[in-house]
This record gives C-alpha cells, structure tokens and sequence, in this order.
C-alpha cells in the first residue's frame, strides 16, 4: 500500500531514450516531420470522406473513423514525447500518465476490432455485391462502430486501474518514452503474474478473437475473388483487399508482439522502438497504403480542389 501512495502522489519519469542522447535530436526531427504528416495525412481523410457525396459509402465511414483514431492514438503520446526529448525534462504528471495509457489502450483495442469491421465490410462487398448496401445499411454500420468503441473503452476501463494500482515501492522511473501497460508492469514490486494471465486472457478477446475473424473473412474473400471470371475484376478485388491486409499485418504484427508478452519476458529497447513504429509509423502510412492510392479518393480531391477554385473565381 506505500508503494502505490507514493507513486500516486508524484510524477513520474519516462526514461525514453534518454542512455541515447545522440539519437534524442534525430529522433526529434524525425518523429515531428512523421507527426505533422500524420496530422494531414488523416486529416484530409476525414474532410474528403464527409465533404464528397461519392465516398458516403460504409467503406468511407469506416475509414473515417480508422483515420479518426489514428489521429488520437498519435496524438495521445507524440507531443509527451516530443516534449520529453526537446529537453532534459523526462517527467509526467500522474494524471497524464493515467490518461495516456487509459488512451493507448482504449484506442489500441478499438483500432482492433475496427479492422475487424472493415474485413467484414470487404467480405460483404466481395463476396455478396448484389446486397452490398442493403446489409451494410447505416443503422448497421453505425451500430459495429459503436460496439468497436464501447468493447475498446471497456477493455481500457478494467485494465487501467488494475496497472496503476499495482505496488511499485517509491519506483518513479518508466523504462519507456510513453505509459504503456507492459513498461508498468515491470515496475512493480510484487508478483504480477495474475495481472499478466488477465491481460492475456483480455488479449486474446481484445486482440486475437478480431484477428481470427479478419482471416477467417479474408479466406472467404480469396475463394470468391478466384471465381470471378474478369481479370479486371479480380485485380480490383485484390487491389481493395491488399491495401486492408498491410495495414492489418503493420498494426498486429506490433501488438501482438508488445502486449501478448507483458513483463521481463521481452527486450525493453526492441519494444521501444516497436511501439514507435506502432505509434507514428503506422498512423502515417495508414492514409497513403489504404486510401490515399485510392482513384476514388484522388478523385475526390481533385472535384474539391477544383470547385474551391471555382468559387474562389466567382
């Protein structure tokens, strides 16, 4: 009980990268050019996908929301972050650091079962194109989304308290540039192997259960596109779902390895700069992999672009 006083009643101080003070300056430079990018990247997004009456359609609603995320998953630790390695000052209030992993992993698991929605999305649009917008209605649509929130917020509600309740004995030092769960977890000076076995078994709902589903619907997918006799067709089938799967395999390949192994059980500097990946690489190229390659959404650029200069000659 001292312990988790005291922890509760100072800051505490993201080690980061500060044994590298070297690489502290690139990292800088690097991660604010990403950051900028990202904020654009998914901001045009969001206002092309709401502005342009031809991308009201579920697949746009549902990377509206995608990209929605990736700008609050970003922006829930980049600036800390950038902050942190602008000076010598590593501290985080204890409200902040509460905030921000409530954040990572509220956001972390809605992004899971969000790409889960959208492979179900891509399996109705293959596989049933002829009920395409009578299934995916948008009471439905609307309804996945809000089940993908509330089941990622809930996630984060039984896990977060748990993490920062844990005895940590006066230890103030996260071995991490971010409040992340596992780099918490390591912190504590009790046996933690209880909160590890929950935070796996909630892994598994949270994390593996959508994964499964996506390649369960992808294995649908890959058998009806094969039966589509036009090879335009099947190339723009594969196109859709090629650009999906890479950003599946970019965002599960980080998170299945940082969160099915909490603890000592991994590296801490190869985690570091894996969540970092998963933190700003991703978020960055999710709108140039997904959509931004998209003649639709290129299209709708050019139609926006075009009537502003229209009405700016007017």
């Amino acid at each position: 009980m001292d312990g988790t006083n005291e922890s509760t009643q100072g800051n505490f101080i993201l080690l980061g990268f500060s044994d590298r003070p070297h690489l502290e300056r690139i990292l800088f430079v690097v991660i604010l050019i990403a950051y900028l990018l990202t904020l654009v990247g998914n901001t045009t997004i969001i206002l092309v996908s709401r502005l342009d009456p031809h991308l009201h359609t579920p697949m746009y609603f549902f990377l509206t929301h995608l990209s929605f995320l990736d700008l609050s998953f970003t922006t829930s630790s980049i600036p800390q972050l950038l902050y942190n390695l602008s000076g010598c000052d590593k501290t985080i209030s204890y409200t902040g650091c509460a905030i921000q992993l409530f954040l990572f992993l509220g956001l972390g698991g809605v992004e899971c079962l969000l790409l889960a929605v959208m492979a179900y999305d891509r399996f109705v649009a293959v596989c049933k194109p002829l009920h395409y917008m009578v299934i995916m209605n948008p009471r439905l649509c609307l309804g996945l989304v809000l089940i993908a929130w509330g089941c990622g917020v809930a996630n984060s509600l039984a896990m977060s308290p748990v993490t920062l309740r844990l005895p940590r004995c006066g230890r103030h030092s996260v071995d991490h540039f971010l409040c992340e769960m596992p780099a918490l977890i390591r912190m504590a000076c009790v046996n933690t192997a209880a909160v590890e076995g929950t935070v796996f078994v909630l892994a598994v709902g949270i994390v593996l259960s959508p994964l499964v589903f996506i390649l369960v619907s992808y294995g649908y997918i890959v058998r009806a596109v094969l039966q589509i006799q036009s090879a335009s067709g099947r190339q723009k089938a594969f196109n859709t779902c090629g650009s999906h799967l890479t950003v599946v395999s970019l965002f599960y390949g980080n998170i299945i390895y940082m969160y099915m192994q909490p603890g000592n059980s991994s590296s801490q500097d190869q985690g570091k700069f894996l969540t970092l990946f998963y933190n700003i690489v991703t978020p960055l190229l999710n709108p140039l992999i997904y959509t931004l390659r998209n003649k639709e959404v290129k299209g709708a650029l050019r139609r926006l672009l075009l009537h502003d200069r229209d009405t700016g000659k007017i």
